[in-house]
């Protein structure tokens, strides 16, 4: 099945809108804004889980994958929401979290009773309290393995300790999961958004990592497309739209997984260009981002996919970023500017675009002062390992301010009234301030706002088959300051010149002048008219 003209759109429902007056989003407050996401254009909705957890990790702790959360609704509600989405066109997503499980799955806790099938689900190695059996480190800090005393064992947690990793090299554990995806296809789910897939894939030794922190050892592992085919095959999703999160990966393996021909996923999220900022590497230490090297991940995955059959999931924002017009934009100066200019980067590239609920508003960054704001697990982990490792208490909030998963998390901004229109009650997680600015009741009413413009991306990918599905290339190479590609199909041409910087900026290559006087007429921009170069932020769509 052919994506290159949907776009998706995401729901973190613990933020999205909360029908009941208990702080918490809900299934019901999804249904009650359905017209809102179907007048977006969009095709699909994926959702983050809604399933039964305890919320360790915001549901990405999986305690049954087919039954709901009280604290979200009923069967017979997300029953409601696949239907009533469907008479509007849209398909749900669901969020499938395969890597691990809530340690209070039944599963794990029948592992725990020391029943050798369902220890068998999980990786348990023996060993005695003092000596994990790798030094691997887990993605939310602090070793990636949890002793159990009266087991004698350890058990793998690549993310929260209460997050056990499965066990994929066992066909029980394999036949399960394909279970859980055919109970959701059949009551009317369209598509799957599959969690840091491509970590399934355990090596046959568990061995010390003398380099890193032991990603290298699982990331893309050796039997992972096995594994992806299989699963893919005997569910009956091969004609679904499935994508799948991939962590440290690699071009080569995302050409796989998304080329149709080998009959895994139909796309890929991969999240080097939201490292440009990441210094050595690392998430939690600061620096300006590499404008330079963004262009060249663009330019190396565009480019790379296109020629190999593969296809690409573009986005900026997601319940685990940051808000993208805080993180490359001007959120105080050049608000409206940088948040339509970044959004016109993606949706006019190649590939599938998601739009992460808020985004479409430009809502920013939480720009929380205490710690006491945080909910997020990682965060919380992180502001104790900042502070035990001499970070000031500003210092370490400083670094959470850009790099918190809360950021992405706060309560959609629906009106200006009291809460952001989200609640009625104080929400579980608290709004930036400007929310009073930045929402959707004020947006509607202004045909320049950033809402506004994020309809005429979706309008221009269904109306205009060169951005669904024309070839692209790079020019404005060695500009420092811009990003700027062109897509082709047949005897069109389009040209996307997108200003990353605050300031004007010259095109090096060839002037707007140039580009009008062959011909080229432009259809889009944040600006009006054409100066003789770009004003600060600024992004122009020119077609011949």
């Amino acid at each position: 099945m052919k994506f290159s003209d949907k776009v998706v759109y995401q729901i973190y429902p613990k933020s999205f809108c909360d029908s009941n007056g208990d702080g918490l989003g809900d299934i019901r407050g999804i249904i009650g804004k359905l017209d809102y996401i179907a007048s977006l254009g969009v095709d699909y909705i994926w959702s983050t889980p809604f399933f039964v957890s305890p919320m360790n990790d915001n549901g990405y702790d999986v305690a049954n994958y087919r039954e709901i959360d009280p604290r979200f609704g009923t069967m017979a509600d997300v029953e409601e929401l696949i239907a009533e989405a469907d008479k509007r066109g849209l398909g749900l997503m669901f969020d499938m979290v395969f890597n691990h499980t809530s340690t209070q799955h039944e599963w794990f806790q029948r592992a725990l009773n020391g029943e050798q099938k369902y220890l068998d689900y999980y990786i348990f190695r023996d060993g005695t309290p003092d000596k994990p059996p790798t030094n691997w480190v887990s993605k939310f800090g602090g070793n990636a393995w949890e002793f159990v005393p009266h087991l004698g064992k350890w058990y793998l947690h690549l993310f929260d300790v209460s997050q056990a990793d499965l066990n994929w090299e066992n066909p029980e554990v394999r036949e399960e999961l394909k279970a859980v995806l055919r109970f959701w296809k059949d009551k009317g789910v369209k598509g799957f958004r599959f969690d840091v897939v491509n970590l399934i894939s355990k090596p046959a030794e568990f061995v010390d990592d003398t380099q890193g922190d032991g990603r290298r050892f699982y990331t893309d592992g050796r039997h992972v497309h096995e594994f992806l085919k299989e699963l893919v095959r005997d569910s009956g999703i091969d004609d679904m739209i499935t994508v799948g999160e991939m962590s440290s990966t690699s071009l080569e393996n995302c050409i796989r997984y998304s080329n149709p021909d080998e009959h895994e996923l139909s796309m890929v999220f991969n999240f080097h260009h939201l490292k440009v900022d990441y210094k050595d590497g690392d998430k939690w230490s600061l620096m300006p981002a590499d404008i330079s090297a963004l262009k060249k991940l663009f330019e190396t995955w565009q480019v790379g996919m296109s020629k190999h059959g593969g296809w690409n999931a573009v986005f900026w924002c997601n319940h685990d970023q940051p808000r993208i017009v805080s993180r490359l934009g001007d959120d105080e100066h050049f608000h409206n500017e940088s948040a339509k200019m970044l959004a016109a980067a993606i949706h006019l590239m190649r590939g599938t675009p998601y739009i992460y609920q808020g985004e479409e508003l430009g809502m920013t960054n939480a720009k929380y002062t205490s710690i006491a704001q945080y909910r997020d697990v990682e965060s919380l982990n992180y502001f104790k390992i900042l502070r035990d490792a001499g970070k000031s208490e500003a210092d370490a909030l400083k670094i959470l301010g850009e790099r918190s998963r809360d950021n992405g998390r706060t309560p959609m901004q629906w009106s200006a009234e009291k809460f952001a229109g989200f609640s009625s009650v104080e929400p579980w997680i608290s709004s930036p301030d400007n929310f009073t600015r930045f929402n959707v009741d004020t947006e509607e009413r202004d045909e320049n706002s950033v809402l506004n413009f994020y309809r005429q991306l979706v309008r221009l990918r269904k109306s205009k088959k060169i951005i669904s599905d024309g070839a692209i290339d790079f020019i404005e190479r060695d500009n420092l300051d811009v990003l700027a590609y062109r897509r082709t199909l047949d005897a069109e041409t389009l040209i996307v010149l997108c200003n990353l910087r605050g300031v004007e900026s010259s095109l090096t290559e060839k002037s707007l002048a140039e580009y009008c006087a062959q011909g080229y007429k432009k259809i889009l921009g944040n600006f009006d008219g054409l100066n003789e170069n770009l004003r600060p932020f600024e992004v122009v769509v020119l077609e011949k």
